[in-house]
């Protein structure tokens, strides 16, 4: 098979009665499509085998996490590339030639994501990957489209395929062989930025990580965690850090690591006014958790080739928004991204 779509599913029945007829739909005759069930307690396995019976479900004994459920499910899928493909996206037709296209024209393209706009505001771009993203050299992730909470409107202002810094997890295109070779997604990162973490290491190997404008889907967002919750927020920080001492080059993680101090600090005095405690603590017990693992994460760096990569801003994109108020991805300086 050329192409497998693979969705992993948990207690999203929903999203599949929704969502999945559309994706068979426009997947056909490019693609297989495979559910991986993440171990549900809902319905979902014999709701698809009943609705769906001319697609492969995979049951996955446990709910390791996005990582876990993938590496497990994809270890049992024979084709030349996967799709990564959340349950509430909404495909559109001819989402998967233009991709597929593109990654055949250039081998050492290893990962590419679609336009990504949002399914209940369709001319924005959705915060979940828009137009590809990007971080900033302190580890902040941002997209063309998307800074930070400000979504753009789509105008076609980013129509033209280029070269990325990462591809969402959310509709993400990538090569069999080199997901296996380079052991798939991070199973320690559990759910959020583990596609970052699996781009940058595809990068510091010498590949390219892709966006391709041609092809274009529409994602809900927010159905693993909600968006105000202190779990979620504990693994954004403890993933950030934990990605950028996996990836950095050697000369950058004394640095980096002292910024990160300071500002996550002023993040954690931020939210106990914002939000309250729980949300400070987790950020807290974010660094307790990655310097209280250090021997570990220094086990992980030290199987990594480091060197510096492309598509990161040489600025800190806190101060780039929030004190001089460049909220587009245009507003930033092109010449102040790696080469």
């Amino acid at each position: 098979m050329k192409l497998a779509v693979v969705i992993l599913n948990w207690n999203g029945k929903k999203f599949l009665e929704q969502f999945l007829p559309q994706v068979i739909a426009c997947s056909h005759p490019y693609a297989e499509v495979v559910v991986a069930d993440n171990a549900s307690t809902d319905d979902s396995v014999a709701f698809l085998r009943e609705k769906f019976p001319e697609i492969r479900v995979i049951v996955n004994d446990s709910n390791g996490g996005f990582s876990k459920g993938y590496n497990d499910a994809l270890k049992q899928i024979d084709a030349q590339y996967y799709c990564l493909l959340n349950s509430d996206i909404e495909v559109t037709p001819n989402w998967i030639q233009p991709v597929i296209e593109l990654m055949d024209s250039d081998p050492s393209i290893a990962v590419c994501q679609p336009k990504i706009r949002s399914w209940h505001e369709p001319e924005k771009f959705e915060y979940a990957g828009a137009a590809g993203g990007f971080i900033d050299k302190y580890g902040y992730p941002f997209c063309r489209g998307r800074m930070f909470m400000d979504l753009e409107i789509d105008h076609g202002q980013y129509d033209d395929t280029c070269e990325v810094f990462w591809a969402t997890g959310a509709c993400m295109f990538v090569r069999a062989d080199i997901y296996h070779e380079h052991g798939g997604l991070d199973e320690d990162f559990f759910a959020h930025m583990e596609e970052i973490d699996f781009c940058w290491r595809m990068k510091n190997s010498g590949y390219k990580v892709m966006y391709c404008a041609q092809s274009m889907v529409f994602h809900i967002g927010g159905g693993t965690l909600p968006k105000k919750s202190s779990r979620k927020t504990y693994l954004n920080f403890r993933n950030n850090i934990l990605l950028l001492y996996k990836n950095l080059p050697h000369n950058r993680v004394i640095p980096v690591f002292m910024a990160r101090f300071f500002l996550d600090g002023i993040a954690a005095v931020r939210f106990l006014f914002d939000s309250g405690f729980a949300d400070a603590w987790a950020v807290v017990k974010a660094h307790f958790n990655f310097y209280s693992h250090l021997k570990y994460n220094l086990k992980k760096r030290k199987k990594i080739p480091h060197q510096a990569v492309s598509k990161i801003l040489d600025k800190n994109l806190v101060v780039e928004y929030y004190l001089k108020h460049k909220n587009k991805f245009s507003d930033l300086n092109p010449d102040e991204f790696s080469k």
